[in-house]
């Protein structure tokens, strides 16, 4: 089921970026928002989809939620894919 619900995150364009966004480094949910031409509802639906997938974590810090990236999840996903490539450390990506 954990898989489902990386793959069903992963599937959608916004929650990727949101993704690319969190690259750089934790970011609050008010900046998420402000760069997207969507509602705040929406990103805080992306967010906590994001979130049951284990892709990100939150921590609140006075009034704010801050966001940032889950890498232990992603690196899990990155083997997933490279197994099923069947890359071995003599192969390239």
């Amino acid at each position: 089921m954990a898989l489902q619900n990386t793959l069903k995150a992963l599937s959608d364009p916004i929650r990727r970026e949101i993704l690319n966004m969190l690259k750089g480094g934790k970011m609050s949910a008010g900046e998420i928002v402000e760069k997207f031409p969507v509602t705040g509802a929406s990103i805080s639906r992306h967010l906590s989809v994001l979130k049951d997938a284990d892709l990100i974590r939150d921590t609140r810090e006075g009034k704010y939620i801050y966001y940032e990236l889950n890498a232990s999840v992603l690196e899990e996903i990155m083997l997933w894919i490279s197994d099923l490539k069947g890359v071995d450390g003599n192969e390239g990506l």
